[in-house]
């Protein structure tokens, strides 16, 4: 049971736990508020002192912080400037070498040109001096060949008037019955393929020529093998050969210019004298029939009468060969290998081989003189970036710390530029 205090002055009446409670309370709250103020104030210092530290911290962080940079920042400009020297050194040595491997090879050029041209002089020299000793022998030969045949000609002048005029009117109506057969042919022929119409065509030719010259030879070339289509192998009454013609049979719509150099090869292959191109397409120099570097080229119409002409001057050439046959010493000899037509075709031959060689040696040329002017256009384009670059750096660390010149001030080859 709770014990009951009266007050003694107003005689109210409370328990004694109630008094001690609130006595203990009122103690208990002064201590809380004693410590709370204490432990306010301790938390004030505390956290001035860490606000303190803190921006002491800070200052030294930011000053560490800037002495970093500042290093950083100067080994990175080192770093950098060793980089951009190296760089341009490898640069300057690579390009000095590239110069010194370009005048070696054009000074090894120039004297590979200057021997060429002395041997071309050489050659053309001999040239000269061939064709003029040439020219004074067949003179001479000229001179007794002729004086040689006008008196042949007198005396036979009577009896080959009598048989020219006899073959003329065989030759007329051989060549009239031939061009019958040749248009019924090529009438029936152009119904056909292309392929069978050329095969027509050759077959035509060769018939032909059989039966315009039955005692001559003719030889057909086979399919697949190299060379023309038909060879005419030419004979004299005693049934001696005196020469030879090949011909190239061709019926399309434009006439090739590989045709001839084709059959110029085949002639020196075969030996032959002359080149015959029998074609239906003709070049716009050549209306009807003429000479075309060397070769002769007609119609199918007009074949047969140039034959008859070129057979006519082989006949007459072997003739006066053999007039002077057992005249000759090695002089002679000479002077025929020389006036040959197989001569004359490998000489030719060489010639070509020449003018081609110059050719190339022109294209060389052009194409080396264009690969320098580039290689000079890009040097000048590596000197104009490099000299961009170094104006930037000295504007940033200044002219006196690296040097940058690819070049030297004083190098008398960039200065005569």
């Amino acid at each position: 049971m709770a014990t009951e205090i009266k007050c003694p002055g107003c005689g109210h009446k409370f328990a004694i736990e109630d008094a001690v409670s609130e006595d203990i309370k009122k103690e208990l709250r002064e201590k809380m508020q004693t410590f709370l103020k204490q432990k306010e104030e301790d938390f004030a210092k505390r956290e001035k002192e860490l606000i303190q530290l803190a921006q002491h911290k800070e200052a030294e962080f930011a000053k560490k912080l800037q002495e970093e940079t500042t290093r950083l920042q100067q080994s990175i400009e080192v770093n950098m400037r060793k980089s951009i020297a190296a760089d341009f050194e490898n640069k300057l040595h690579l390009l000095q070498q590239t110069n010194k491997e370009q005048e070696n090879k054009l000074a090894q050029a120039r004297q590979k040109e200057l021997e060429f041209l002395q041997k071309e002089q050489a050659l053309k020299n001999k040239e000269a001096e061939l064709e003029l000793s040439v020219q004074r022998k067949l003179q001479e030969e000229r001179a007794k060949l002729s004086e040689e045949l006008r008196k042949l000609e007198e005396q036979k002048t009577a009896a080959r008037e009598t048989e020219y005029q006899l073959r003329l009117r065989e030759l007329e109506k051989q060549l009239d019955d031939q061009k019958k057969l040749a248009e019924e042919m090529r009438r029936k022929a152009e119904q056909g393929s292309m392929q069978l119409q050329g095969e027509v065509q050759e077959l035509i030719l060769e018939e032909m020529l059989k039966s315009a010259f039955p005692f001559d030879l003719v030889c057909e070339v086979g399919k697949g093998v190299r060379g023309a289509d038909c060879i005419l192998t030419i004979r004299n009454n005693l049934g001696q050969e005196c020469g030879k013609i090949i011909f190239e049979s061709k019926r399309t719509k434009h006439f090739d210019k590989n045709w001839i150099e084709k059959l110029k090869a085949d002639m020196r292959s075969t030996s032959a004298d002359v080149g015959v191109i029998v074609t239906q397409a003709l070049p716009e120099q050549i209306p009807g029939f003429g000479q075309l570097d060397g070769i002769w080229i007609c119609s199918f119409n007009d074949a047969l009468a140039l034959v008859h002409v070129l057979r006519d001057g082989i006949l007459k050439i072997f003739s006066a060969a053999k007039t002077h046959e057992n005249k000759g010493d090695k002089m002679q000899m000479l002077y025929g290998y020389l006036t040959s037509n197989e001569f004359s075709e490998q000489w030719k031959a060489i010639r070509e081989g020449f003018q081609a060689m110059k050719q190339s040696i022109q294209k060389e040329r052009d194409a080396m003189e264009k690969l320098w002017k580039m290689r000079e256009k890009q040097l000048e384009k590596v000197l104009l970036n490099a000299s961009h670059i170094k104006g930037s750096i000295e504007g940033i660390a200044g002219s006196d710390n690296i040097q940058l010149d690819l070049i030297d001030d004083t190098d008398p080859l960039l200065l005569s530029e």
